[in-house]
């Protein structure tokens, strides 16, 4: 994982700690953690110069003790060849820019997932629509406060809870803030109402689409389609990767690709003849979320359709497998528990040739995009396995008399984006797979695991804004 060293403001912060190690730097220590730390890249955000912050007004001549504090930070850093980001996310004194920065990006660190997502977001309480303000200033429209709409700023602690207990939000049509609140919205899972002058809103507009828009709960579809888009085009681990893209990195793997490996995927598969190996081929060169490797059995790798992975740059693995053949090997054998066709001793002797930190037990058609939402599911959550929730579904689901929910209802499909006691696991972390263990006993053991429905088809218009992923974007979702 890549050490960073970090003078960000708190956002920055909290949205990039999953992601790399962050060694946070303070003006009256940053020589000594400086000296006694090796990093391989310094992160500057222009919001850690905001009033109230630690390094607050940095840059401003008349603060010369912090400003002198990281120019000493970043000339360190240069002499051991470490290179230095500006991200210029908020308005700072335009002598930060000038300090001597390798690269400077403009934008903040993406959306991070594992705060704005639709995990549980029936138990959210909140108005179905919500108004997201640019600044604490602005004024409510008159129809929103009519409408009995929330509240909330695009820089409030709530914002996460307030899009995720909201079907519509209203938000900032114009400004750096439109793009940034947009993505957290979608990545919620709330549809989003463009807004550009409150003062001068004759009504018409808002008047059809916000009360329209609040009283639709969001199609497991659209839903699904609006995450998606963000997990591919502006989550955190893709936006750093862009920042990397280029830099020199005293790393053995290049910077770009650091923080998109926690994304990778092992593909464990036991096809039984060439059929089934010609669908697991055409399975995942069609994913949109391609995996960084496959692990078969030794005599499955001979097959046309692993040798077809190979040739389309997957990395292909083989592990020494032995089929039960005595009767005493056989009944042992029917006495596991199973994941598809293949026993739990199977999977875990696949997993152990597996190097990347997820795996997927291949075991039978699987739909384009389905790899990409279980990724982006585990990203979301922090799960430790993701699959069809094991009961049947047909419990209560919890929703409230309001139906504000978006997933874990019957008119949703079934229980998803939840933490439950069982799965049919489709993605686990490897090493749990490589234990063997009964899948139902799972979370009995302390692992978290997450319920993710069936799929539900596409979304009208494909993406969130009208473009799809196809496989031909797998190559930016992860690498290994």
């Amino acid at each position: 994982m890549l050490v960073v060293a970090t003078v960000v403001g708190p956002a920055i912060q909290q949205a990039v700690d999953p992601y790399v190690r962050t060694v946070p730097l303070r003006p009256h220590d940053a020589q000594i953690v400086m000296d006694g730390v090796d990093v391989d890249l310094v992160l500057v955000s222009s919001s850690a110069a905001a009033p109230g912050s630690p390094w607050a007004h940095v840059g401003d001549p008349a603060v010369v003790d912090r400003t002198r504090a990281l120019h000493w930070v970043l000339e360190s850093a240069a002499a051991r060849g470490i290179p230095a980001v500006l991200l210029d996310d908020a308005p700072a004194p335009p002598a930060l820019r000038a300090l001597g920065f390798d690269r400077i990006h403009n934008g903040d660190a993406g959306v991070p997932l594992h705060q704005f997502n639709p995990v549980a977001a029936d138990l959210v309480r909140g108005p179905e629509a919500v108004y997201v303000r640019a600044g604490a200033g602005d004024r409510v429209p008159d129809l929103l406060t009519d409408l009995g709409a929330g509240v909330t700023d695009v820089d409030s602690p709530g914002l996460a809870d307030a899009l995720r207990a909201a079907n519509v939000a209203v938000i900032p049509g114009t400004g750096p803030d439109h793009e940034r609140v947009r993505r957290r919205a979608w990545a919620c899972g709330t549809h989003v109402v463009a807004h550009t002058d409150p003062a001068r809103t004759g009504g018409e507009d808002l008047a059809v689409s916000v009360p329209r828009l609040r009283a639709a709960v969001p199609s497991s579809a659209e839903q699904r389609t609006m995450l998606r888009q963000v997990f591919f085009d502006a989550a955190t681990p893709v936006r750093l990767a862009e920042i990397l893209e280029g830099l020199d990195l005293d790393t053995d793997t290049p910077g770009a690709e650091l923080p998109l490996r926690g994304r990778a995927v092992a593909v464990l598969a036991d096809p039984a003849g060439e059929a089934e190996a010609d669908q697991l081929a055409d399975d995942l060169l069609a994913a949109t979320l391609r995996p960084t490797e496959v692990v078969v059995p030794g005599a499955a790798a001979r097959l046309p359709g692993v040798q077809r992975l190979r040739a389309e740059g997957v990395i292909v693995r083989s592990a020494r497998f032995s089929a039960p053949d005595t009767p005493e090997e056989l009944t042992r054998d029917g006495d596991r528990p199973r994941i598809g066709a293949l026993g739990t001793d199977g999977w875990a002797a696949l997993a152990e040739r597996a190097t990347a930190p997820w795996a997927y037990p291949w075991t039978g058609r699987v739909g384009a995009d389905r790899l990409a939402d279980l990724v982006c599911a585990a990203e979301c959550s922090g799960a430790d396995a993701v699959g069809a929730p094991a009961s049947d579904g047909s419990e209560d689901t919890g929703g409230d008399a309001r139906g504000q929910g978006f997933f874990d209802r019957a008119r949703t499909g079934g229980t998803q984006y939840v933490f439950v006691s069982a799965v049919t696991p489709e993605l686990a972390r490897t090493p749990l797979l490589r234990r063997g263990w009964n899948p139902a006993e799972w979370n009995r053991r302390g692992n978290r695991l997450l319920a993710l429905g069936p799929d539900h088809g596409t979304a009208p218009g494909g993406g969130a804004d009208g473009s799809a992923h196809s496989a031909a974007d797998a190559s930016t979702g992860a690498i290994g």
